[in-house]
């Protein structure tokens, strides 16, 4: 049975929702652990509440939203090394570029904007795979749009596949999860997968052995990213 992990969860402060509401739920849907990754620019997280240790269960990682380069590198410089998971706000290209080539950054979240009306090119995809950045597949956006938004989303998901498959990147599935409600079983989420031609092995990889080993630093460099 593998282990299934949710990489890209919001809760309190940046939520109402506490974070032992969401691990409670979490565990119950059979997850091995989530990350709770609150926006850094929200105003509401104190870095002592940041990079404080949640529990074995959930680890505290943080989502750098930056409205230029010279701002994200120096947010990704300031929470590097500080907390187990380096998530960045993407959808603006040039966002997107800078966080696929550091190779400090771990998770690419939202790659084509949170309502997935971006563009992922080839060439972004290939930084993706030299740094060991995962590409994020973000269900959110499939399960609160409606039809003609929802056939959008699936087709540039499909797409993004393709050129992930293409040239080897990280796929990774997160919930973007707000509220409990939020959250789904992952057997649902590989389900959900296969809307957008994801296959079932596939599916199971990008929510257990994927992010699991973004949390252990499997793919990157000794010399670059210390293991923890």
């Amino acid at each position: 049975m593998p282990n299934f992990f949710d990489l890209n969860v919001h809760a309190y402060p940046e939520t109402e929702v506490p974070v032992d509401d969401m691990l409670r739920i979490a565990k119950r849907y059979g997850y091995a652990g989530i990350a709770i990754t609150n926006h850094d620019d929200t105003g509401k997280e104190e870095k002592e509440v940041l990079f404080t240790p949640i529990s074995n269960f959930a680890f505290r990682g943080v989502e750098i939203r930056a409205k230029s380069v010279s701002e994200l590198k120096r947010r990704i410089k300031l929470h590097y090394g500080q907390v187990p998971l380096l998530a960045v706000h993407g959808g603006n290209e040039v966002i997107n570029e800078a966080a696929l080539k550091d190779s400090r950054v771990d998770l690419l979240a939202h790659p084509c904007g949170e309502n997935v009306e971006g563009e992922v090119s080839h060439v972004l995809v290939r930084y993706a795979a030299e740094n060991s950045v995962a590409i994020d597949f973000n269900f959110n956006p499939i399960i609160r749009s409606k039809r003609g938004d929802r056939a959008r989303i699936l087709w540039k998901m499909r797409e993004n596949l393709k050129l992930v498959r293409k040239y080897k990147a990280l796929a990774i599935i997160t919930s973007n999860a707000r509220s409990i409600y939020d959250l789904r079983a992952p057997r649902e989420i590989i389900a959900l997968a296969s809307l957008f031609g994801m296959k079932k092995e596939e599916a199971v990889h990008a929510l257990s052995a994927v992010p699991e080993g973004v949390l252990k630093k499997k793919w990157k460099k000794k010399t670059e990213v210390e293991i923890i």
